[in-house]
């Protein structure tokens, strides 16, 4: 008996059917989850859940001009923040002062100056809008955070001396995480700690301690961190590819592992790293990468490690993207890393090929 033949509607339906079938099976996670002594412990295999490309971005905003107003230039930019009216913060480590700007990019004021006076900065490492709305800012030379109202007035600083923190973050209940370095000033051997402090700065609990690391050595493995939007914390020690999700106070939550393989430092980057530190040429220093150089999250909290693996003939770094569960889903290659995400967009900091600085806006529309 023949069959009879498909009209046009039916055969592009089976197609579809059959290729969406294909696809589903294609895109199969193949890593394992268990618990671990009350850890949720994801072990990822070397490739993403998806081969294809799940991630699409468009170009919304560019901030900033190589010659023309002034108030659209910077010399350095150190951060950003961006508030719940998508006005942005723009700071500028070498000029010590923060311009804001309306969603639509346009200049809107200046807030600090170079000094050391109140609403005074020597260098600006770090900002953040913290929960009360406030923007902070922090000033690792003059070891300081100093918190501006909204519309910019000074509201108040506090001393973060007593702690030497080199990198801080404060989260929703007014909790700080902060990272400081400890240097033996004989050996020369420094010792890295994250920890988590009150609203005072007393230490509440303490996340990791690196081993002694000379700090004349480049290459070496360092401890990677985030704070996430929702207070939880993204924290590892590059060493090899795993990192753990924790709560709030510390306690560890989940921990990520991913196959991978190194990648190799070149003699050309060996040379360049050795000349910037003022060692000699021949200084033994490792042969690979640590496994990833820093994390960001989005608001659906999906984890972009940025890696050092790079794509030929193209600029950038891949990132490894983890969803909310820990599943190794997508890699995707930036020229710039992410820096803010927010109402699911991010911001970067990029530079041109004469070295002038930018902050761009993308849309991030996600397929999967």
């Amino acid at each position: 008996m023949k069959l009879k033949q498909l009209s046009m509607p039916m055969f592009i339906l089976v197609i579809s059917f059959l290729m969406s079938a294909c696809c589903q099976q294609k895109d199969k996670w193949r890593g394992t989850i268990e618990d671990v002594d009350g850890v949720t412990v994801v072990k990822n295999p070397l490739e993403p859940m998806y081969s294809r490309e799940i991630l699409h971005l468009e170009e919304e905003l560019c901030i900033g001009e190589a010659e023309g107003d002034e108030k659209s230039m910077f010399s350095q930019i150190s951060s950003i923040a961006v508030d719940e009216e998508e006005r942005i913060f723009i700071a500028d480590w070498k000029e010590s002062h923060i311009k804001v700007f309306e969603k639509d990019g346009c200049y809107l004021m200046t807030t600090g100056r170079k000094g050391q006076g109140p609403g005074e900065f020597e260098n600006i490492n770090a900002m953040q809008l913290t929960y009360k709305k406030e923007l902070m800012v922090f000033d690792g030379n003059s070891r300081r955070l100093t918190f501006f109202f909204p519309g910019g007035e000074l509201k108040r600083s506090q001393s973060t001396i007593d702690i030497q923190a080199l990198s801080i973050k404060m989260n929703s209940v007014g909790h700080f995480l902060a990272s400081k370095v400890r240097l033996d000033p004989k050996s020369f051997l420094a010792v890295t700690e994250l920890d988590v402090y009150d609203s005072d700065l007393n230490k509440i609990a303490n996340i990791a301690v690196s081993e002694p690391q000379d700090v004349f050595t480049p290459f070496q493995p360092f401890l990677v961190w985030h704070l996430a939007q929702d207070d939880r914390i993204v924290y590892g020690n590059n060493l090899t590819y795993e990192f753990y999700i924790l709560d709030p106070t510390g306690r560890p939550l989940k921990k990520i592992i991913k196959n991978n393989d190194p990648v190799k430092i070149t003699e050309e980057e060996k040379k360049e790293a050795l000349r910037r530190l003022e060692q000699p040429e021949n200084k033994k220093v490792p042969d690979f990468h640590p496994a990833y150089r820093k994390f960001s999250v989005d608001e659906e909290n999906r984890i972009f490690v940025q890696t050092w693996e790079r794509a030929e003939k193209k600029e950038g770094y891949y990132h490894d993207v983890f969803d909310h569960e820990g599943k190794f889903i997508t890699k995707v290659l930036f020229k710039f890393s992410p820096q803010i995400w927010k109402f699911g967009k991010f911001y970067t900091i990029e530079e041109d090929e004469e070295g002038y600085q930018y902050v761009k806006r993308y849309k991030a529309a996600w397929n999967y």
